[in-house]
């Protein structure tokens, strides 16, 4: 795993349902900010010197050559990579290596499948797709996907057997701690967004729509929690953001240690995202707290945002049509009621944490049974 407080973020549910099935979980990743947490858990942590962005090859051969190093020291039974990088150098390692047996999970095809990472990161997806599809088509590894839009892709490229793929939608979402809300008073009518800042998250195309109802008379604010990640080609630069900030109806709130801060005062959850989710979890926490959902139409997002139950879809990209579809809830405390009712009980359904954990164990099962030289309890290294 490329980042600590990504573990932290998106993984822990199922890394507790693992050591919480008997097996010894290992955690290598770059350590911030979050390394005293992860060892609190009981989580042994094993730093890694990523450079999450870099496309110089001969640091790539050195990265590769520290997880053999480190897969040789550690003899794990299961290695469990997670996102591209890691996934490719992850699964060449532990091939060099001799780990018997890999999951590979790509929550979301990302830049490299929709092409808004620039010309850069869209060469360098060329030459790793052949190398990805190596490593996801061998035979003592699973690939791990959060919808079926992405097996789809993945399958007509060539790139993996579709008979050693699951499912799991999401990384588990704990609906105690994420209780139902209600909304604020209104007006105005708050919108949330709770992504990085990025590009291809479509801030910019939210703020559009935003000012699109301002014009219409419409008592509407935006607020968006999350920061922009200057590792990340498509990162909005600072003039861009304090251009925004600088609007009365929008309100960029940081980074927020608890999510809920935002739900709190929200009405609408809102991701304009151009693509490249595999199922994202600012919608899933929204949905929890029982938030009506506009979202763009594409993979990831009608896993949670379904059209016409508890969310309204639009095209990606287009301004016009988000801007109508948050009119619609602004304008219908009903509606976004009975949304809200819906969206809960979309994240009880499978994507809560203990249902995603269980599924999860099941899969490192999956992956162990056969494997050479599986000891018990089974070591797992994130």
């Amino acid at each position: 795993m490329t980042e600590d407080w990504y573990f932290w973020s998106h993984r822990l549910p199922m890394a507790r349902a693992a050591r919480d099935a008997g097996f010894e979980v290992a955690v290598a990743t770059r350590v911030d900010r979050h390394g005293a947490l992860i060892e609190g858990e009981g989580f042994r942590l094993l730093p890694l010197p990523w450079h999450r962005r870099s496309l110089n090859p001969l640091e790539a051969l050195s990265s590769i050559a520290r997880l053999v190093a480190l897969y040789r020291r550690e003899a794990p039974d299961l290695v469990h990579h997670v996102a591209v990088k890691p996934v490719l150098f992850g699964g060449l390692a532990a091939w060099l290596a001799g780990v018997p047996a890999v999951v590979n999970a790509l929550a979301g095809l990302g830049t490299m499948f929709i092409g808004t990472g620039g010309l850069k990161a869209r060469l360098a997806g060329l030459v790793a797709r052949p190398a990805l599809g190596a490593v996801l088509r061998r035979r003592n590894s699973l690939t791990l996907l959060q919808n079926e839009d992405d097996r789809r892709t993945l399958a007509g490229q060539g790139l993996i057997d579709q008979g050693r793929t699951w499912i799991i939608r999401g990384s588990g979402i704990e609906t105690d701690h994420y209780a139902v809300l209600p909304e604020p008073p209104a007006p105005p009518v708050a919108i949330g967004c709770a992504a990085r800042l990025l590009a291809n998250k479509g801030i910019d195309r939210l703020v559009e729509a935003v000012a699109l109802l301002r014009a219409k008379g419409l008592d509407v604010r935006l607020i968006v929690a999350g920061r922009p990640d200057p590792a990340n080609p498509t990162s909005f630069p600072q003039d861009t953001l304090d251009g925004w900030a600088a609007r009365p109806e929008v309100e960029l709130a940081g980074h927020l240690s608890d999510v809920r801060e935002l739900w709190r005062r929200c009405h609408v959850a809102a991701l304009p995202t151009l693509g490249g989710e595999g199922l994202p979890k600012s919608l899933l926490e929204a949905a929890a707290s029982g938030r009506a959902i506009v979202a763009t139409d594409v993979p990831g997002c009608r896993e949670v945002a379904r059209n016409g139950e508890n969310a309204i879809l639009v095209p990606p990209g287009d301004v016009a049509a988000l801007a109508a579809a948050l009119e619609t809830l602004v304008r219908d405390p009903e509606l976004r009621r009975r949304y809200g009712t819906a969206s809960r009980r979309i994240v009880e359904s499978d994507m809560a944490s203990d249902k995603v954990g269980a599924r999860t164990v099941a899969l490192y099962r999956a992956a162990l049974k056969g494997a050479a030289g599986a000891a018990s309890p089974a070591r797992e290294a994130s």
